[in-house]
């Protein structure tokens, strides 16, 4: 994971963190999440994910809005320069992922893996 963050910064000035939020607002519906569902979808706390949507706000690639369903609720917002900046670092990074991982195990293996990794998707007793 170290390596991925340290070729994401040096190449695209981007931290695995601020990915992984670009990462879960091109999924949410309308590339649009709440805050508070933004902050557990990425696994930190409100204050730790302002910070992070400072940085991406300041570059352009999120807004934050007040919410279409709740007024009282911010939501953060991917923007059309961040969907594009996210398409191009993506392509980027999963290159790093195969490199980094998927490359290091056989077809065999990695087909072992997919199914163990499956019995985590479908929950527990399924």
């Amino acid at each position: 994971m170290r390596e991925l963050d340290e070729e994401l910064q040096s190449a695209h000035d981007l931290t695995i963190g601020e990915f992984d939020v670009l990462r879960a607002l091109i999924t949410a519906p309308d590339h649009r999440r709440r805050m508070c569902d933004l902050a557990e979808a990425v696994v930190l706390t409100a204050s730790g994910l302002s910070r992070r949507v400072d940085r991406l706000e300041r570059a352009g690639w999120v807004s934050r809005e007040r919410s279409n369903e709740d007024g009282r609720s911010v939501e953060t917002v991917l923007t059309d320069d961040g969907a594009q900046f996210f398409a191009r670092v993506s392509d980027f990074h999963l290159s790093g992922v195969r490199r980094l991982f998927a490359e290091q195990f056989s077809e065999e293996e990695l087909e072992t893996l997919a199914s163990l990794l499956g019995r985590l998707e479908r929950g527990p007793g399924r």
